[in-house]
């Protein structure tokens, strides 16, 4: 009897290995596929309207190890509750867990990717959704795993409530009206990386453990709202990098335990107000704000900015800051007065440059940041600089007490 069933297991293994692409093939247009526990045979095609649903989480499509173990060449396929692993690793062509082609209103959830290359790959990919999925990377060195998601000139998609773990980067290049939202990103190395993609929305994710947690490149109209950055780690450790980007909204993060804040390369002969920075907590990081060349055209408002060793820097001298708007921000460092008790500081709270703050050109200094000695040199240099010292911003109306609520004036 034992041996009877035991040979009936080996068949239905055998049969659910091999009659997946069958089964597609076969099926009419627009089918639900539910699929039992078990393993079938990966690097399968879809060329047309289907659902294919695990009836369970012990259902697992998994590929040799070459090429893409599932391809979606229609519109209107949806994926769901399956476990995808094994692609090839041809960074060339592109290995993937799910590759779409061309396609439209698909929708990939509650799926588990891993050891794969790339996770999902978004080759001109609308009105898609990838929602509630976990992915990982093949265990290669850094620079060899793919993307968890690779979004190519791809539109009007939504990034939703997915863990994405140990991977590379997740990209998104000429994509543009995306939603990415309420998303997991651990120990990846550019967690979301943005370049040529305008008007996206970046809204209540977690980045944590990240070497960068958003960087973009060229791009413009572009909504970070509601994040946790937290601490970015590595060679850069920077929570977010905008280079060039224009018409930049960054609101009501928490941005925490980063050696960079906010890394910011304006565009070369941009004109008029290109960053709007409020509502912000920026805590306990090595810098807030470092500007790479000029400080102008920002709008910053009521952030709270406390527990940072610097809170702005500049890697370039260049003019004085012009067309900035800074006010109702909490400092730490703020050391003024409020006589008419309106929380607001009595002076601005300027914050300059000194030519003898070694610390801040000099990373192996700021080992002994806060030592006696360090101090001393701090407190001569604000007393008696040895020459003028350069204003980097000034905040305008500093305020007095941390507040419980945004300030809205």
């Amino acid at each position: 009897m034992a041996k009877t069933l035991f040979l009936y297991l080996v068949c239905i293994f055998t049969i659910y290995a091999n009659i997946l692409q069958d089964t597609i093939d076969k099926a009419p247009i627009g089918a639900t596929l539910t699929l039992p526990s078990g393993v079938y045979k990966g690097n399968i095609v879809i060329n047309k309207p289907l659902t294919i649903r695990g009836k369970d989480k012990n259902v697992i499509i998994q590929g040799d190890n070459r090429g893409s173990v599932v391809t979606i060449n229609s519109a209107y396929v949806v994926l769901e509750n399956l476990h995808i692993t094994s692609s090839g690793e041809r960074m060339e062509m592109l290995d993937a867990g799910i590759r779409l082609h061309h396609v439209k209103q698909c929708k990939i959830d509650h799926c588990k990717i891993t050891n794969t290359l790339y996770g999902i790959d978004m080759d001109s990919v609308e009105d898609s959704i990838i929602s509630n999925n976990y992915i990982t990377s093949k265990k290669n060195t850094l620079p060899l795993r793919g993307d968890a998601i690779k979004i190519w000139y791809a539109k009007n998609n939504i990034i939703q409530n997915n863990t994405i773990e140990r991977s590379r980067d997740v990209t998104l290049t000429y994509a543009s009206h995306n939603r990415i939202e309420g998303n997991i990103f651990l120990n990846n190395r550019f967690a979301l990386h943005l370049e040529m993609s305008h008007q996206n929305i970046i809204k209540d994710n977690i980045f944590k453990y990240n070497s960068v947690g958003i960087l973009m490149m060229g791009i413009k109209d572009i909504n970070i709202t509601g994040n946790q950055i937290l601490s970015s780690k590595g060679a850069a450790g920077i929570a977010v990098v905008a280079d060039k980007v224009n018409h930049f909204h960054f609101e009501h993060n928490s941005v925490k335990f980063n050696a960079k804040a906010l890394y910011i390369d304006e565009k070369e002969n941009e004109k008029g107000i290109q960053r709007y920075i409020s509502h912000n907590q920026f805590l306990y990081n090595n810098e807030v704000f470092h500007f790479h060349s000029a400080i102008q055209n920002n709008i910053i408002t009521h952030n709270i900015i406390r527990g940072n060793i610097e809170d702005v820097l500049q890697d370039l001298t260049s003019k004085s800051p012009q067309n900035n708007t800074i006010a109702y921000n909490y400092w730490d460092r703020y050391e003024g007065f409020d006589r008419d008790h309106d929380n607001l500081g009595d002076t601005p709270y300027r914050i300059f440059l000194y030519a003898d703050q070694l610390w801040k050109q000099d990373n192996k200094l700021k080992f002994f940041y806060n030592t006696p000695i360090l101090s001393v040199i701090n407190l001569l240099s604000r007393i008696a600089p040895f020459i003028e010292p350069v204003l980097l911003l000034e905040d305008t109306k500093p305020v007095m007490a941390l507040p419980t609520e945004p300030i809205h004036r």
